[in-house]
């Protein structure tokens, strides 16, 4: 039986995009479906794209929408197994990381534990990393608990940092790899090959190539993908 999977997100949904695309790429072999998509704002990409595609959405409560709909009652309303978080900017209630503890995932642009914690998310990230000289940032896809970024990692995979980069086109780059990485992630917690019990923290292999040789040109992307697919196991 596959997994039911809701999406947080609060944009434009590329993540998102991947994530169907991916699924049904994968077709009776995938191991979830998108069975929900919620965003803390009504006017987000992420919703128009889910309706292009027939899922359901909702518009979350926020402190300044308390009215609408809260996070717990929509992923009991929807039955949710899995919870992806795609872009989203809100801290995900303590009592909803208490439910679906180890069912609650997110993607973050920088190689964690780098780069990460409160107000770090979007460019914001990626001008810290050329900031601090680093010659290599990444995508990592950890569990998420109580703390912004702090939870066990799953996966990781470099990007490199070129001296002409600038936040826009370092951001560009990491995007590319997380819409690699993350559909695939989200495949394998879904089908329950990767657990909160064997992330990468807890002591198993992380998902880790630590050579960013690649410049990621668009036809490389097939490439790069062949191999995090290696590297998962898939």
């Amino acid at each position: 039986m596959r997994s039911r999977i809701a999406i947080l997100a609060s944009g434009g949904g590329s993540n998102l995009q991947s994530i169907l695309e991916h699924l049904e790429r994968l077709g009776d072999v995938r191991c979830g479906d998108v069975a929900l998509v919620a965003s803390d704002r009504m006017n987000a990409g992420a919703l128009d794209r889910a309706a292009r595609r027939h899922v359901p959405t909702v518009v979350l409560a926020t402190d300044k929408a308390p009215d609408r709909t809260p996070l717990a009652d929509a992923l009991e309303t929807h039955a949710i197994d899995l919870v992806v978080l795609a872009g989203y900017l809100r801290l995900v209630p303590p009592d909803v990381i208490r439910k679906y503890a180890g069912r609650v995932i997110n993607i973050h642009p920088a190689l964690l534990p780098a780069f990460g914690g409160p107000g770090m998310y979007g460019q914001r990230v990626h001008r810290a990393v050329i900031e601090s000289g680093a010659r290599v940032s990444g995508v990592t896809a950890h569990f998420v608990d109580e703390v912004y970024d702090r939870g066990r990692i799953i996966a990781q995979w470099p990007v490199p940092v070129f001296p002409s980069d600038d936040a826009g086109t370092l951001a560009a780059r990491v995007l590319r790899v997380e819409h690699l990485v993350y559909p695939r992630v989200v495949d394998a917690v879904a089908g329950g090959r990767m657990t909160l019990s064997n992330s990468a923290t807890a002591g198993s292999e992380m998902l880790v190539d630590t050579r960013p040789s690649f410049t990621l040109l668009p036809h490389e992307d097939s490439r790069l993908a062949e191999n995090i697919e290696l590297a998962l196991g898939c």
